[in-house]
């Protein structure tokens, strides 16, 4: 095959140009104009001496290029290109500069050396000179030329002698990836991988004939190339599971602005939910039915928060302003159309409203805080592995906040605010070690999912992220340990004493990151490379972040001992928002001084600032979830026997006379009003959550989400949630609770 064809090809590249035109009337059968090198003549003496004293050459006024083993690329067009000029990125530092008119070339002996590179054979040095004499002058016969650097000429004439013999059958190939590792740098490919280029061009493999490579088998070059195809697809098949890892892994987050501007979604969302109940119940009675309130809680709970976090992920504050103003819309619907004191100004129904008692023993607040970090953990854990879903809410891989970040936090707080200790009565005589002995009992259920979640992923190779916990530990065996640990505690101290316990831990682990080597167990293991050998080694961060766990658990027990406290009154209630907020302001202002001062959130080892911002941002949530109850509180307030599923009741009838405190909806249908999604969630969260995760690997085997389009994305994502979510209703509606123990 022509030179130039190879050219075209791009399976050479063209060093400096070098002079090695023959002299006229010269038949060489070493190198003939427009070929390039045979490389079986090259090695014969036999055939050199047959070619007599007219093989001398001599300089030409039209300079050839001589093909060197470098790595290749394409030819470009153009004076600069890489085929067409001088690239000065492949330059060596001997290498000299562009090869002047007049100036001898290398000899024949030169293109040898070049050719024993290719071939493996050493050639023989020239007549009188050894290895000193080849690294002469340049232009002397049996030295590299201008266009060649000395450091790449000689490794090339040395790699005769250090190549090992090629074998045959299957270590061919390993022969020649063995081959390939003591190459230049440059020269450092496969022939065979991809677009012709490497150290051997696919024309040199023909030509030298590949049953030199695999005597025995006949191993041909397409034999070789299409083996190594083979093994390309294979790794593409394999590396899918990798390609779904890298794609949630070494992200950084965003900032706890934005998490926080999330978190405040869900409160307009519901709030907006009760309001339409209010106005259907009164307005539209009949066709007011558990349909109708299954359509609106998904449209209004689930609909924008999907959109949320995608589509609509860069317009957060229009989301919220424009929930906001529907929601003020409502309001004023419901003012103008208000059934009770009709013709009373505005201070005195606040003044009457402020007296209004609430249910003590149900918070609806703490449900809605639950069952929101449930729905946010559903949508995010399948809404990731999408290109729509953005980055910067997925998890960090060691600093930063990013949204996901919350879900085990915030369940883990949430928890915390209903644990037996924190809902017994105070008049009740209870074992000190009841609650230990109930926690052993609750925990067994978790032991086995999250041994069935492990043996499942291992199983089916399902992708994971393994820096997240571990190679083994997963978010069911981090329950397990942070209920042991705070039930233990909690026997120990006091419930009133609980934020005392979480900053005395928190502090004492923040000490072993900073001044042990405990922080760099957690990143590199116990050899300090990362090693993954061991049960430590393999789940160092699940094991060991345990303990923020358990600080942020306390401190969930702090803040649910405080809220189940007797109230009686809507202004006490009141008091309890302005106390959370103040609190959460605090933590992030420590927040920022921890953050500033001592190091940064890392999910990954549940730091010290990790801790304050999830105990920060839930009390943030817990304050807006409070606040939108005490609006919908009014609006019921406004209208005789109104009943909104999830909501507080009134203990206190907003008339004066017994006539208005009885209710208009008739008491059949007061029973069906209770059938909402809320309340189906919280019948059966630990469900919800397995649905959720079982049918996100269920998907993510059928659907390729790396390269859905935004469309699809939101269809896939939208009707799983509808089967998650009517999955849950239909258990309500027959008035079933699934439960692990």
């Amino acid at each position: 095959m022509p030179l130039r064809k190879h050219l075209a090809r791009g399976e050479y590249v063209l060093p400096r140009k070098v002079d090695v035109t023959p002299a006229k009337g010269a038949n060489c059968p070493g190198v003939s104009l427009g070929q390039p090198p045979r490389p079986r003549s090259l090695g014969s003496p036999g055939e050199e001496k047959a070619a007599g004293p007219h093989c001398q050459r001599e300089p030409s006024s039209r300079p050839w290029t001589a093909p060197l083993p470098l790595k290749s690329v394409r030819p470009s067009p153009g004076p600069t290109g890489k085929a067409g000029g001088r690239d000065r990125r492949r330059e060596e530092p001997g290498g000299g500069g562009e090869q002047e008119e007049g100036k001898p070339g290398p000899s024949d002996r030169t293109l040898r050396a070049a050719a024993g590179a290719v071939t493996g054979r050493r050639p023989a040095p020239p007549p009188g000179r050894g290895r000193t004499a080849a690294r002469g002058a340049r232009g002397q016969p049996g030295t590299p030329g201008p266009g060649v650097g000395s450091s790449v000429w000689d490794k090339m004439t040395r790699l005769g002698s250090q190549r090992p013999p090629l074998q045959a059958g299957s270590g061919c190939v390993r022969n020649l990836l063995a081959r390939k590792s003591r190459l230049p740098r440059a020269s450092r490919k496969l022939p065979f991988s991809g677009g012709g280029s490497g150290l051997l061009p696919r024309c040199a493999a023909g030509e030298i004939g590949a049953r030199r490579l695999c005597p025995r088998k006949g191993l041909s070059a397409g034999g070789i190339q299409d083996h190594l195809e083979h093994v390309s697809r294979r790794k593409k098949t394999m590396s899918q599971k990798q390609m779904k890892e890298a794609f949630v892994s070494n992200l950084n987050g965003t900032t706890i602005l934005e998490v926080t501007q999330v978190l405040c979604l869900p409160a307009p969302y519901i709030l907006c939910r009760g309001l339409l109940t209010i106005l259907l119940q009164h307005f539209y009675p009949s066709s007011y039915t558990w349909r109708t309130q299954f359509f609106i809680d998904f449209v209004v709970l689930i609909v924008p928060l999907v959109a949320a976090f995608t589509i609509l992920s860069s317009f957060l504050l229009l989301e919220q302003l424009t929930v906001i103003i529907f929601g003020a819309g409502l309001a004023y619907q419901i003012y103008h159309r208000r059934t009770c004191y009709a013709r009373v100004p505005v201070q005195k129904i606040l003044e009457n409203f402020l007296k209004v008692g609430l249910e003590s023993e149900y918070i609806p607040a703490i449900s809605c805080f639950r069952i929101m970090n449930n729905v946010f953990t559903a949508v995010a854990i399948l809404a990731v592995d999408f290109p729509l879903f953005p980055r910067r809410f997925a998890k960090t891989e060691l600093y930063g906040t990013g949204v996901m970040d919350l879900g085990v936090g915030g369940f883990v707080f949430g928890t915390a605010m209903v644990c037996p200790e924190v809902r017994k009565k105070s008049n009740m005589e209870i074992s000190r070690f009841y609650h230990l002995t109930k926690s052993l009992h609750s925990v067994c259920p978790l032991v086995f999912l999250g041994i069935g979640r492990l043996v499942t992923i291992k199983y089916i190779d399902y992708q994971e992220h393994l820096t997240e916990y571990g190679v083994h530990w997963n978010f069911f065996f981090t329950l397990v340990i942070v209920k042991l640990l705070t039930s233990l505690l909690l026997i120990i101290f006091p419930l009133n004493k609980s934020w005392i316990v979480a900053i005395s831990i928190t502090v004492l682990y923040q000490l072993a990151l900073d001044f042990t080597p405990l922080k760099r167990l957690i990143l590199y293991g116990t050899d300090g490379s990362g090693t993954r050998v061991g049960l430590l080694n393999a789940n160092r961060e699940g094991i060991i972040s345990t303990l923020g766990y358990v600080t942020i658990y306390m401190a969930g027990v702090q803040t649910g001992s405080y809220l189940f406290k007797s109230r009686s009154h809507i202004k006490d209630w009141i008091k309890v928002i302005r106390c959370l907020l103040l609190t959460a302001v605090s933590l992030f202002l420590c927040l920022y001084i921890v953050q500033a001062n001592i190091e940064a959130v890392s999910r990954r080892m549940a730091n010290l600032a990790f801790c304050v911002w999830i105990v920060a941002s839930s009390l943030i949530f817990l304050s807006s979830l409070l606040m939108g109850d005490i609006i919908l509180s009014f609006a019921k307030f406004l209208f005789k026997g109104t009943l909104v599923p999830c909501s507080w009741k009134l203990i206190q009838s907003p008339a004066t006379t017994k006539k208005h405190s009885e209710s208009l909806v008739p008491e059949a249908e007061r029973k069906g009003t209770s059938l909402c999604l809320i309340t189906a969630i919280n019948r059966n969260q630990l469900f919800f959550f397995l649905l959720s995760n079982i049918t996100t690997g269920l998907i993510n085997l059928m659907v390729d989400t790396l390269h859905s389009s935004p469309s699809w994305t939101l269809f896939v994502l939208y009707f799983y949630m509808l089967i998650n979510c009517l999955t849950l209703f239909v258990l309500h509606l027959q008035d079933k609770t699934i439960k692990f123990w």
